[in-house]
Order: C-alpha cells, then structure tokens, then sequence
C-alpha cells in the first residue's frame, strides 16, 4: 500500500493542504452517509510511437485531483476537481452533503488491512531515457523490416504511466496504492502478390520499462507480430454453420471475461439485469469449469494491492466445477445485496465513480491434454487469436472475431481461415465446453475493459478448451 510517506509529499507537502483539515473536511461532509471516501490521486503517463521508421509521437501528461463520493442507500453524491485543495474538498463537501439530507445512515466499517504492496513506490517513468526508449523503437522497426522482404509496414508504440492514489474515509481511516504500468505493442503489415495481411502483438504489465526494453522481449513481439501476418497471408475463407470449437490458452480468455465476467458483476446481479442474476447455487457451466477473479497476482495488469475504495484485492471464485458460487463486487453493492466487498470496486480516475469491475479474470486447469483434446475433433475450428467483439450483458448474447483460427480435419489443423466469427450466449456457451486443457495461461498484459464509459486495465485467461456446437460465421460461399 502507499507508503505514508509518498502520499504525504504528492498530496499535502507539494499542495500545502493540511492533511487533519481535509480529514476533519471528509468525516463533516459524510455525516449520517452509509458510505464515502475522498478520492486522491497523482498521475504520470507518457506514450511513443514510432511508424515506419520515424518517431511519429511522443507525448507526456501529469494529472492531479481528488473525487469526494458519499452513499446513502442506493443514492450517491460525488464531486470532483483537479485542484488538491482544502477549498475545493470543502466545496466539493457541499455538492455530495445533499445525498445525505434528512437522513440518518451509520457509516459502515473501513475495509480491514490487507495486502502487502504490490509495487515499491519507484516511478518507472524516470529510469530510462527518453533517447533509450526512442531508439529501441527504431531497432524494433529495422529487425522487423530485415525478417522478411514480404514486410511492407511497422508500426510500434511504447507506454507508461505511474499512478498513486490514497483513500481517506470518515475519522481520517486510510489505505492506498502505487501502480506502475508500461505496454509495448508492435504491428506489422506484410505484402505477397498483391495481398496484404496484418498481425500484432503486445506485451505488458505492473513493471519498469526495463524488461520490456531487453532485446528478447521486444525481438520475441516482432517475431510473433510477423507470424500472424504471414500466416494470414495463406488464410482462406472461413466456413460458416454449427460446429465444434477449440478456443486456445492465454488471450482468447477474452471472450470469457466479455461473454461471462460483466455478467457476474454485482451491479447487474443486483439490479437482476444479468442472464446470471438470482442463480447462485445453480449449474452454470458444464462440469471442470472454474473460473476465478483474481488481483493479488504480482505484475498483473489487472492486480492492485486495495481497490479504488481502499478494499484489499483477492482471488474471488466465481464459477467452481460449473457452479455459480459468487459475484464481483464493490462496497455499495455488496451492502445493499448483504455480502462482502471483494475487492473489485475500479473507477477510471479521480473523476470517475467506482463500480464492480474485473481485475485478472481467468479459467482455472482442467485435466485433458490440449494435443489430445485436438486429436478428438475430426472437423471444427481452432481459435488463437481474437480481436473485436460484441456483447449483450442482459442476455449474454456475443459476437467475436478471429484474427488467427484454423480449420481442424481429422484431429489435425490444417489451413488458416479468415472472416470467422464466434457467435454464441455465455451461459449457453460454458454448458458445451467438453473439455478443458490442463495448460492454462495469463494474456500478455494488454486487456483494457471498458464500462459506463470508464476504462481500466485487467487480464484474462485460460488453458485450451472445447466447445461443441458452437455457431461460426464465416466468409465462405
């Protein structure tokens, strides 16, 4: 959590606020609330990007502010502002001072003390020069470039940015959070014949720039960049109509955190908007499913030591052996459905109320050899590799497509497809998985969730899976 020291410097010592003011300021402003905190938070972010071969580029920003927030029941007050003042608290006080008027709330207990820190208070941001991370972009573009002649553009972007934020609640109760975050990413576009193809790939998480400025790594994200686009480049229209789908590890999690996890947050549930509401307790995936939210995992790019109202992150199951057994939840709607918080109450920043939002969501291990799992379908779709989609959370319904799928014919992937779309509803979709592999893995560090508006960073994940009788949308005539 944020070491008192750092918070102290970044949000009273450099503003000449008094800290015991603006706690006297918060405790006044949620009188007779049922909850609340005053929101701080510094930030430093800067982004790259380099497009075939020159800087095309770079920028820097620092934003500073504060979101004061008070709940009485379902209702909420909030304000925000840039300026970190004891005058704009206290203005701010009186915005949110009117969801509490006439009422006599009992303010619920702080969350208990929890996680150890996660990351060290270093600002990854300063540690590498700026000519550095520059002329790593220009290597990247010039090995990418002399991999293959078939390349005709490189686009590469690098991304950073350095945030702390401390929560105070009503009698001065305090926790807090420094997350550092840095992203490569690196597209290429091939050419062979007059076609032209694209592949990309990214890589980040809660780290320094270092390792993802080491020749290894960003020589591994061209090589896989290159890959998909060559492969691309013998793709073939997909077929289309109901069949059998092996959807790949790591990645392709995304479409169990669109399809499935914003249906088992607890806003919907509460509000019963979601195919999943009322259902704990009952079978919601086929057997062997288990799926888990899980921020504590060390530089993740969903993980945080608290949440954005100062709740210690954890490993939240979900589904357990195809069961629903829990929901994502935040401090508003826990209370108001009589549950714990579980620690996944995100906002987007300062000027941004928190809701329950996924951290790192994934499907545990299951026992089946991914080789044998293929083996078992003599003709079906393999997806690797996704890109857009579509999803309803009301009715789970989604539409997603494939960036790298294949055709499997006799238990063996043969050509690459093109234009195929994986069309299904979530609920309906883990009642047919028919196998789980036992090689689950992380996403590569570049999910960005979207929701009312807001973004934040998360992860996904998953080992190889069948499903049977998916439907596929496809291209071929």
């Amino acid at each position: 959590m944020t070491d008192s020291k750092t918070a102290d410097k970044l949000f009273f010592e450099s503003t000449g606020m008094d800290r015991q003011a603006a706690e006297k300021i918060v405790s006044d402003a949620l009188n007779h609330a049922d909850d609340g905190e005053l929101f701080l938070e510094y930030r430093q972010s800067e982004g790259f990007s380099f497009d075939d071969g020159r800087l095309k580029s770079a920028s820097f920003d620092t934003t500073q502010g504060f979101g004061l927030r008070a709940v009485s029941g379902e209702a909420i007050g909030f304000a925000h502002a840039s300026e970190l003042s004891e005058q704009a608290i206290e203005k701010a006080a009186e915005t949110v001072r009117a969801v509490t008027q006439g009422k006599s709330g009992k303010m619920a207990l702080a969350p208990a003390g929890g996680n150890r820190a996660l990351y060290s208070d270093e600002n990854p941001l300063s540690e590498i020069p700026f000519d550095t991370k520059v002329k790593t972009l220009g290597e990247i573009d010039a090995y990418a470039r002399s991999k293959d002649p078939r390349v005709v553009q490189v686009s590469a972007s690098l991304s950073g940015s350095w945030q702390a934020i401390e929560i105070i609640r009503s009698g001065g109760e305090r926790a807090g959070d420094i997350r550092p975050l840095v992203r490569l990413n690196v597209s290429i576009v091939v050419e062979k014949d007059g076609r032209r193809e694209s592949g990309s790939h990214g890589t980040g998480g809660r780290t320094g720039y270092d390792f993802y400025l080491q020749e290894d790594t960003w020589k591994s994200a061209v090589d896989e960049a290159l890959r998909q686009a060559v492969v691309n480049l013998d793709s073939v229209d997909a077929p289309a109509g109901e069949m059998d789908v092996i959807v790949g590890p790591g990645w392709p999690g995304i479409i169990l955190h669109e399809a499935v996890g914003h249906g088992l947050e607890g806003d919907f549930n509460r509000k019963k908007t979601s195919v999943f509401s009322g259902l704990i307790g009952e079978r919601v995936a086929a057997p062997g499913v288990t799926v888990v939210d899980d921020g504590t995992i060390p530089d993740r790019r969903g993980s945080l030591s608290v949440d954005d109202e100062g709740t210690a992150s954890s490993c939240t199951t979900l589904i357990e052996d195809g069961i629903l057994v829990g929901y994502m939840q935040d401090r508003q709607n826990a209370r108001l459905m009589g549950v714990d918080p579980t620690g996944n109450g995100r906002r987007e920043s300062f000027a941004h109320l928190p809701m329950p939002r996924m951290t790192n969501t994934y499907m545990t291990n299951g026992k089946e050899d991914p080789g044998e799992i293929l083996s078992s379908v003599k003709k079906g779709l393999y997806a690797i590799n996704f890109g857009g989609g579509q999803v309803d959370i009301t009715s789970g319904k989604f539409v997603f497509s494939c960036t790298e799928a294949y055709l499997i014919e006799d238990g063996k992937l043969t050509a690459p497809v093109k234009g195929a779309t994986l069309i299904g509803t979530g609920s309906e979709a883990l009642k047919k998985v028919k196998a789980v592999g036992n090689d689950m893995e992380l996403d590569s560090g570049v999910g960005t969730c979207g929701k009312g508006g807001q973004s934040v960073p998360v992860g996904v994940g998953q080992p190889t899976m069948l499903l049977g009788g998916l439907t596929v949308g496809g291209t071929a005539s």
